[in-house]
């Protein structure tokens, strides 16, 4: 019977990994392959650079929008519970989007509007189809320009974090035209924040306290939040973004993440460690494990990209993945997650395609997503593969970088059988 990860894949693994970190690529990282019951974990390097003790296995890493599919599990959660549905309108909830205007086009001002076709929903928001996010064709336009007088940080990366409230917040996107009709359009990322406010609405308590009382403290995911209290901080990585001169501190352990936010946001404000992750990934793997039910994670994982979408989007989602709700799926998918990756496969958001080891993937199928703070999780169910990668080094570039590509290609290799 097989083991489910080899002896020589694991070290191997772990000596690719280790490469980047000794050529001062980053100061650290921790990284999970699993399969079964065999679970694979290297922590490597440090949590800063001039750091003298070695980070550990329970290093606390910003996760970024991995964020997302947690938010969208509490968010399936409060649908079983009939507290909303699929089809509701948000307007119940958030009558800042009771009524909204949508641009004639792009280009418009913000006063050439038409009324909305119809409702935004539950759906539209979770799928990423309210109406407004990620813009795709070169700018700024002028609603580029609104969003970011107001500081919604919806549009472009959330460093520093939004300083608003929640209700600020949906009060400020509530002022401004959407980009789409309702329903007719996916557009990544503002779906993600809006649906941490509806679970505030709908629940009638804090997004912090809803997920820990709904998702963390029944996961075991003690590691999770939106903050690091001290009695932790010892354990926190420092977050780093590259510039001309190699790689400039962006974050500190006693920075932005040192006490509670004024916006909790659903799409990128997570903290969190490898172990709460897998204990995250194995109850979807597990089609609810007792938490969600097996038809939450049926919708929670069916695509609702269209093949149009698809196309438009090949730079977040690649050509053989597809959105379900908050989380990458594989494309057109039937609700069964997973299915084994492909040579070549796009998955981190940006990869236009890249090629992998021969007969592996450069990115697993599966379900997952990934963070721009140096992210990645993917649960491939056709292998059996679970792989996390936790970083301190912010992405600058979609395109999956050589440590993300080695990380996959070995851990598919260690596969024992």
């Amino acid at each position: 019977m097989s083991r489910g990860l080899t002896a020589e894949g694991v070290e191997a693994l772990d000596k690719a990994l280790a490469r980047h970190v000794d050529r001062g690529d980053l100061p650290g990282l921790v990284a999970l392959a699993a399969r079964g019951d065999d679970v694979h974990v290297a922590a490597i390097g440090h949590k800063a650079f001039g750091d003298a003790e070695p980070i550990g296995r329970d290093a606390i890493f910003r996760i970024a929008s991995v964020s997302k599919p947690i938010a969208g599990a509490a968010a399936m959660l409060l649908i079983q519970d009939g507290a909303m549905a699929l089809d509701d309108a948000v307007r119940r909830w958030l009558p800042e989007l009771a009524e909204p205007r949508v641009l004639r086009s792009l280009e418009s001002g913000l006063d050439d509007t038409v009324p909305a076709e119809r409702p935004i929903t539950v759906e539209d928001v979770l799928s990423f189809h309210l109406g407004f996010g990620s813009i795709m064709t070169p700018g700024p336009y002028p609603i580029q320009r609104a969003e970011q007088e107001l500081g919604l940080k919806t549009l472009g990366p959330p460093w520093p974090p939004a300083d608003l409230t929640p209700a600020q917040w949906i009060a400020a996107l509530g002022r401004l035209p959407l980009l789409d009709q309702p329903g007719t359009r996916w557009r990544y990322n503002t779906g993600a924040t809006v649906a941490g406010v509806l679970i505030e609405r709908v629940a009638d308590a804090p997004l912090a306290e809803v997920l820990r009382e709904r998702v963390f403290q029944p996961l075991g995911m003690a590691d999770t939040g939106f903050w690091v209290p001290p009695a932790k901080r010892h354990r926190f990585t420092t977050f780093y973004a590259p510039d001309r001169d190699g790689l400039r501190v962006l974050d500190r352990p006693d920075g932005w993440w040192a006490a509670p936010p004024k916006l909790p946001d659903a799409s990128s404000s997570l903290v969190s460690t490898v172990d709460d992750l897998l204990a995250f990934a194995s109850m979807l793997a597990a089609d609810g494990g007792g938490l969600l039910s097996a038809e939450s994670v049926r919708l929670m994982t069916t695509d609702r990209m269209t093949a149009a979408e698809r196309a438009e989007n090949r730079v977040f989602v690649g050509d053989r993945s597809g959105w379900g709700l908050m989380m990458l799926v594989p494309a057109g998918g039937n609700g069964q997650p997973g299915g084994p990756g492909q040579a070549g496969q796009p998955g981190i958001p940006g990869i236009p395609g890249t090629p992998g080891t021969p007969g592996t993937p450069a990115i697993p199928g599966g379900f997952g997503w990934d963070g721009g703070s140096g992210t990645s999780w993917r649960t491939d169910t056709g292998s059996g593969l679970t792989g996390i990668l936790l970083t301190q080094r912010m992405m600058t570039s979609p395109v999956p970088t050589e440590l993300v590509r080695d990380f996959w290609a070995a851990a598919y290799a260690a596969i024992d059988g």
